[in-house]
Order: C-alpha cells, then sequence, then structure tokens
C-alpha cells in the first residue's frame, strides 16, 4: 500500500514539473549557448519559471505529430521564416496578437508577423582567410573567380540563397535578384552560373562546417552563417573575414506550437526575449541582429535609449561598420530574403537544381 502510494505521489510531482516546465526549442550550437545566457537562464530567474532549452533540427515533423496527437510537449520553438509561413498556413502555430507585444512599433519592420515574433537577424556571408590571399576578395563575383582567387568554395547544400548569390555574382543587382529568379530566363540563367563553378564546389549542412573548412584549408571562401564565423574567431586562432556587401540576410522566429498549454507563459517569454537588455546581451554573446531597435543603436555606439525620433539614429549610423546584420550600415547593402518566393516555388527549383548538380 505505501509502495502505491509513493508512486502515485511521484508520478503526480513528475506531471506537476512537466506541466510547469517550459520548453524552447532552438537550433543548438553557438546561436544556443548564447540563447541559454542571454534569453532562457535570466527568464527563468526573473519570472521563477522552469525553463528548458533543447535542439532540434529545424524539421516541423515533430511539431506537426504533436499537434495531430494533441500532445504537445514544446511550447515555444525558433523556426526560419519559410517554415513559419508553412506551419502558419498548416495551424500549427498559434496566432499572434500585435497588441500583446509591448514594444512592438519599437522592432524592425516585419517583425511582428501573423504566427510569430523575430527572435534576430542573420545573414548568409561570404568568409574567407584572409591571409590565404594577396587581395581581399569583395564581391560574389570574386567568390566565381577561382583563377584570381584559386581554391575551393563552400557552399550550403541546396538551391536557396546559391541562386540569389549567383545571379549577383554575374551583375545582376541585389534589388533586382528576385524579380529575375521568377522569370525561366533568370532562373535559367543563376542555375547556369551555379553549374560554371560546380567543379569547385565543397557542400555544406551544418553552420559549424564553413569555419572548420576554412580554418583546416580545404576551402579557401565559402558562405556561412556570420554568427558562427564571429564565434570561431572568438574561440579559435584563424581570424576569418566577412566581406558584408550583397549578403542575404533574414529573421528566424519565436513561435508558440498549437494547442500548448502554457500559450500564456510562453507569449510572456517571446516579449522577454525580443526586448531590449535582453536583445542586447544575446547580441554580445553571438553577433546576430537584434530586431529592437534600440539594442542595434547600444551594441555599437553604446548610446543610451533614444528619446527622440529614430529616422536621427538611422541616418547617423547608416554607413557605420558593425558585424551586426541588423546595423544600418549592413543592412542596407544586402538581399532581404524573400521567404514567399521560396514557400511557393522552392519545391520545382530544389528538385531541379538537385538533378543539376549532382
Amino acid at each position: 500500500m505505501m509502495t502505491r502510494v509513493l508512486f502515485t505521489l511521484l508520478a503526480t510531482l513528475a506531471c506537476t514539473a512537466q506541466a510547469q516546465l517550459l520548453t524552447v526549442a532552438n537550433f543548438g550550437g553557438a546561436n544556443g549557448k548564447a540563447q541559454d545566457v542571454a534569453f532562457i537562464k535570466p527568464f527563468s530567474r526573473a519570472r521563477g519559471q522552469e525553463v528548458m532549452g533543447i535542439e532540434y533540427t529545424g524539421d516541423l515533423a515533430p511539431i506537426r505529430a504533436m499537434v495531430r496527437d494533441r500532445k504537445v510537449t514544446w511550447d515555444v520553438v525558433e523556426v526560419e521564416s519559410t517554415d513559419l509561413k508553412v506551419g502558419c498556413d498548416e495551424g500549427l502555430f498559434e496566432r499572434i496578437d500585435r497588441a500583446a507585444v509591448p514594444h512592438a512599433s519599437l522592432l524592425l519592420p516585419g517583425t511582428v508577423k501573423e504566427c510569430g515574433v523575430g527572435a534576430f537577424v542573420w545573414s548568409t556571408v561570404m568568409a574567407y582567410d584572409a591571409t590565404r590571399f594577396k587581395e581581399a576578395p569583395r564581391t560574389w563575383a570574386d567568390f566565381w573567380n577561382v583563377h584570381r582567387f584559386p581554391g575551393k568554395r563552400g557552399l550550403r547544400k541546396g538551391a536557396r540563397y546559391n541562386l540569389e548569390i549567383a545571379l549577383m555574382s554575374d551583375g545582376v543587382k541585389r534589388l533586382d535578384v528576385y524579380a529575375m529568379l521568377a522569370t525561366q530566363a533568370g532562373l535559367d540563367r543563376a542555375i547556369a552560373r551555379l553549374e560554371q563553378l560546380k567543379p569547385h564546389i565543397v557542400w555544406w549542412e551544418s553552420g559549424a562546417q564553413p569555419p572548420q573548412r576554412l580554418a583546416s584549408g580545404e576551402v579557401s571562401m565559402s558562405t556561412a552563417f556570420n554568427g558562427r564565423i564571429a564565434a570561431a574567431n572568438r574561440e579559435g586562432t584563424t581570424q576569418l573575414t566577412i566581406a558584408w556587401t550583397d549578403t542575404i540576410h533574414e529573421l528566424d522566429y519565436w513561435v508558440i506550437v498549437k494547442g500548448s498549454p502554457k500559450a500564456a507563459v510562453a507569449q510572456a517569454f517571446i516579449n522577454f526575449a525580443t526586448s531590449e537588455e535582453p536583445q542586447l546581451a544575446f547580441s554580445r554573446e553571438i553577433p546576430y541582429g537584434p530586431t529592437h531597435f534600440n539594442a542595434i543603436f547600444r551594441y555599437d555606439v553604446g548610446r543610451s535609449r533614444p528619446v527622440s525620433g529614430l529616422n536621427n539614429y538611422l541616418v547617423d549610423l547608416s554607413m557605420a561598420t558593425s558585424d551586426l546584420p541588423s546595423a544600418p550600415g549592413n543592412l542596407r547593402r544586402s538581399l532581404p530574403f524573400d521567404a514567399g518566393f521560396w514557400t511557393q516555388h522552392g519545391g520545382a527549383i530544389e528538385k531541379r537544381v538537385s538533378q543539376r548538380m549532382q
């Protein structure tokens, strides 16, 4: 009898702990470590709320299963912009009430969406080891020029990002890229340009691979996530360089899994993680860009909160150098990733590119 009572008590305590635990799923790595320092632990201390961060691959399949079976064990999830739209259309995420984000007016345009709130801005950049070249490569045309800049090239496996880069390397202005890709002639041009580089390509799939391969000399240039390059520079002896012209920037988003029993706490976490101080702390750990204007400004110049219109600050910093993707000087010379284009056309394009690049 005592054993049964004890078992029941332990089971009850376990269920209670699970009910109180807020689970935040992210992409792990240096990004996950920075989130733990800037978001998860501070929110847990401030709220007296147990929070657990877990790493996942970005695949929506586990979320689909949770929602389908009505057994939701993840509450807040970091998703890429294309998955935000797909998951929202499928009903996998709770709708976001803009009025529930108290600082929405201080966030970058496009941060608050129907089903998500922008967690941070990141960029796909060109990275290289400057010691391997007599002169610095600066453009995507240089990336394609294997005679002037010898060596293998690292590219993320797939069509996304690579076709945009291929067109820019071929002289297409960044603001014309998606209009060009939307035509058959433009798509053919981008794929043909990518095929030109095919003998020199080393594909990567994990964000940790580009800095590792650059450091080892396996590739002389590579596309990469800007934060991974910064993290490698902080941790290793090799100092890698980023060329910021014509990078591709986009946002990762926070979503709340549909049916989460802790939706209110999840929304509070998102509000905390997109507020000024946590955003600044996150970018200090890894230079992915804040979505909060004040954190962007304070990162580079240490200014206190703007007390007047934001336009003056944007003009002041429009040409300033920074390692933040969301700094005005970098945003103005980068291509905004078009999630809608890839959601609509990505399946067919990825299949075609895979066949041609095998």
